[in-house]
């Protein structure tokens, strides 16, 4: 039988391994629920808006886990691409046809333009999304308003056991790679990003290219595999070890086994 200091010592080896790898910091901030949003809905009457849009996310939109269920933000919460992944709760009550229950909108593309300047915060939904805030049944009475003037909360982020994913662009080489960094819980959004290939030479950090992507010029041919750490927008850290394998491929999806739980 195992002495007790031998079971403390081997709990305390594997706290640190975790340690290595999840680094928490201030909690998600909730925002409480605001007055000043406003809705409008885009794409198809039950689509996701339009594929991939301003973050990138591409035919993912429409997939599990976003379902559809998604927005393009105003300026104020796209933040150039930095809200991307962020998640809300919006809801409406001023039209008949509204349910007052909150749906859940995972930020994936902007909305620039004039008309989604006109409140402090404005939420381009999908059609989906859209009539998702109706009563049953009336989903299309809802889209025919158009514009909503809508209360919104921001929330953390629950992709239901889904771990972060890293979508390679299809440009990357030896020496430049860009990822497509999907699925991250809490926050849902990146303050930074770095990377650490096989050998070691410390972390070095990727630029955000657009949206969701994040790239690195090297000056030397990177050597897989290739660790990523992620910064979250309250800043807890995750590390995705050697997500990035030896041999990957422009354009492949590599899945991590970690996520800010």
């Amino acid at each position: 039988m195992a002495s007790k200091i031998q079971v403390w010592s081997r709990f305390f080896t594997a706290f640190v391994a975790l340690a290595c790898f999840v680094r928490p910091g201030a909690p998600v901030e909730l925002s409480g629920w605001s007055g000043d949003g406003g809705a409008t809905w885009y794409g198809p009457p039950n689509g996701g808006g339009s594929d991939g849009g301003a973050c990138g996310y591409q035919n993912a939109v429409d997939q599990p886990p976003f379902s559809s269920m998604v927005a393009a933000g105003g300026l104020s919460i796209f933040e150039n691409g930095k809200g991307c992944g962020s998640c809300y709760q919006v809801k409406c009550t001023e039209h008949a046809s509204c349910s007052g229950s909150p749906v859940t909108v995972v930020l994936t593309d902007e909305c620039p333009d004039g008309a989604c300047q006109q409140e402090a915060v404005h939420f381009d939904m999908s059609g989906t999304a859209f009539g998702a805030m109706a009563k049953p049944g009336q989903a299309d009475n809802l889209r025919n308003a158009g514009r909503l003037r809508v209360r919104y909360s921001r929330v953390p982020c629950n992709w239901n056991g889904m771990d972060v994913a890293f979508k390679v662009d299809a440009g990357s080489n030896p020496y430049y790679l860009a990822v497509l960094i999907e699925y991250e819980s809490g926050d849902g959004d990146l303050r930074s990003v770095e990377l650490m290939p096989s050998g070691g030479g410390g972390w070095a950090p990727m630029q955000q290219s657009w949206g969701a992507v994040w790239r690195y010029n090297s000056g030397a041919a990177l050597q897989a595999p290739v660790s990523i750490r992620l910064t979250s927008g309250s800043g807890r850290t995750l590390v995705a070890d050697r997500v990035i394998p030896a041999g990957w491929n422009p354009g492949g999806t590599y899945r991590s086994v970690v996520n800010f739980n």
